[in-house]
């Protein structure tokens, strides 16, 4: 299998990144203190698609998954395991990510909406997509034509 990152994903996670940049003051954060933007997989089956997002450390309780015109949003926020305000505590490296994350994924307008699930174990976060009957493969039946008299 070839792996390759489309450029709408591409340009979906600089997208993310800068909107994050924009909400951050200026001299108030460290310069990816609140910026988050999980890794993502969408894959297509035969009868539903599947989304699954790297999230290590987030726990369930604090992810929002919502569904609205087709567009399956991702949100929530990762804990910092740091004390803030600890006077007690010297850093000497802080490379962990945490902060609120987002990210939005448009889906074919042949999805249903209502049967949407979701699963999180070792840090994946699994969204099954089931695909509306209209669009799901079937095979049509040829029938013997009746001699016209």
């Amino acid at each position: 299998m070839i792996a390759t990152r489309s450029l709408s994903s591409t340009l979906d996670r600089m997208l993310s990144m800068n909107r994050g940049l924009d909400g951050a003051p200026a001299g108030q954060r460290r310069e990816f203190d609140g910026l988050w933007v999980p890794a993502l997989d969408v894959t297509e089956r035969k009868d539903a698609y599947l989304v699954t997002l790297e999230l290590p450390g987030v726990d369930p309780k604090d992810v929002d998954i919502s569904f609205e015109q087709n567009v399956l949003t991702v949100r929530g926020t990762k804990a910092s395991t740091l004390a803030a305000g600890d006077n007690e505590m010297r850093v000497y490296a802080n490379e962990r990510v945490s902060g609120m994350f987002e990210r939005a994924i448009r889906l074919p307008e042949f999805v249903d909406g209502d049967n949407i699930t979701a699963q999180s174990a070792n840090g994946l976060l699994e969204i099954t997509i089931p695909k509306a009957q209209v669009a799901q493969p079937r095979k049509i039946e040829i029938k013997a034509a009746t001699p016209i008299a």
